[in-house]
């Protein structure tokens, strides 16, 4: 029998941008294997066009992404979530939700790239380096044994922590390439 897949759901406020494009991230590179889901503490409502042209240019499906509520994800009917990474840039002033339960927990803060103003160039220009930052924080999380009942779940947090810690390091001016 396969074992189900690793849910990950990504976190930020608005869910509209970062998170929707997480959800697209762990989609892709999960490969079945893991499964990507995104929620927000107060969503806009609507996927930022931003989002939507950067994903329809990398050639994921869009259809059924939309912005919603947490409060799905904590429901007697949703699934079980083992991943929750949240998304949103403390720097920003945006409040990080915060998840119940038990999941393996991870913050990853990225500069919001709906709130960069400016002509469509600019926008998905913030939206192309989110999205670069996101995948390669991803790529690694695909690689980890998350549902492997033999590494504890505080050795997988510090793991995702680093990676993170590490690519902004290696991202931020003047840092190791």
């Amino acid at each position: 029998m396969m074992p189900r897949p690793v849910n990950v759901l990504v976190l930020c406020t608005g869910n509209s941008a970062r998170s929707i494009l997480g959800e697209a991230i762990v989609n892709r590179l999960g490969k079945g294997r893991f499964r990507g889901f995104s929620a927000g503490s107060s969503p806009k409502g609507a996927v930022h066009p931003g989002a939507l042209r950067l994903l329809q240019r990398h050639g994921y499906p869009v259809e059924a992404l939309r912005s919603k509520s947490w409060d799905e994800f904590a429901g007697p009917k949703a699934p079980p979530v083992d991943v929750v990474v949240t998304v949103c840039d403390n720097a920003a002033g945006e409040v990080c939700p915060i998840w119940p339960g038990h999941p393996i927990t991870v913050h990853w803060g990225l500069p919001d790239p709906a709130a960069v103003e400016g002509d469509e160039t600019a926008v998905d220009a913030a939206f192309e380096a989110v999205h670069a930052a996101l995948s390669r924080r991803i790529g690694e999380l695909v690689q980890l044994p998350i549902l492997d009942r033999q590494v504890p779940a505080a050795a997988l947090r510090r793991r995702l922590q680093a990676v993170h810690d590490d690519l902004e390091a290696a991202d931020a001016p003047g840092g190791r390439a």
